[in-house]
């Protein structure tokens, strides 16, 4: 996070504003990504909403994929994505099947995954499931549209598989109505198809200029790129 943009954070912050994390990532990524005082100030939607927590209150919000569902899957894959590879997230804690796993992705230099086989990882409560090295995720989206969300990100290279009543959209709603904001107060940034949802929401969308197409299509508006300080360039205006 670059100082420009931790500094109009902080500004708003100071100001009385509430601070909330939405990312993919576990925890643990959070933690290492973002500097003290960031992670000070904010609540947190992890694992595309699968995980709420607000520190300052000690409020935490855990919803899994039902465990039928994430052997289904996984025994789905061992059919027909036979050279896949397989990771879950249980609420901070990484476990894979051993095979492929993208360094890049999951940050391998820093975290290495509890190895289980399959039959093992079925008794895994999963906050979420990451599938890599697929020929297409239609399958799995056809196949499971109505037990999970599904949504591929990273260019198409990464399936991600939470409970199907969570989005980031849920985890921020929830967040909100503890704080007792409306929506319609709040600002969202956003640049992958995992933000498609919160941009849904009843508040003002800001797409950076990176972002998906979709995203910028859906935005009220569109802002620099992460590496240029879009997100400072717009709270900047209002701190």
């Amino acid at each position: 996070m670059s100082k420009r943009n931790l500094d109009a954070v902080l500004r708003c912050a100071a100001r009385g504003m509430k601070v909330i994390v939405a990312t993919a990532r576990p925890p643990r990524s959070v933690r290492m990504l973002l500097p003290g005082p960031m992670l000070e100030i904010s609540s947190f939607v992890y694992y595309n909403g699968a995980l709420v927590v607000d520190p300052r209150t000690g409020f935490e919000e855990h919803l899994s994929i039902e465990r039928p569902t994430s052997a289904d899957i996984l025994d789905y894959c061992a059919a027909f994505l036979p050279g896949c590879g397989i990771s879950v997230e249980a609420k901070d804690r990484w476990y894979a099947i051993a095979g492929p796993i993208d360094e890049e992705i999951f940050q391998t230099r820093f975290h290495q995954p509890h190895i289980l086989d399959r039959e093992q990882l079925k008794s895994v409560d999963a906050t979420k499931l990451l599938i890599t090295y697929f020929d297409s995720p239609e399958g799995l989206r056809s196949g499971f549209r109505d037990r999970v969300h599904l949504v591929v990100t990273d260019q198409g290279t990464l399936i991600q598989i939470m409970n199907r009543n969570v989005s980031k959209a849920s985890g921020v709603t929830t967040l909100l109505r503890r704080y007792g904001i409306p929506a319609a107060e709040a600002i969202a940034f956003g640049d992958d198809h995992n933000d498609l949802e919160l941009f849904a929401l009843p508040l003002r969308k800001v797409a950076m200029r990176n972002a998906v197409d979709r995203l910028k299509e859906l935005a009220d508006q569109l802002t620099d790129t992460n590496d240029n300080d879009g997100v400072a360039q717009v709270l900047e205006r209002i701190s």
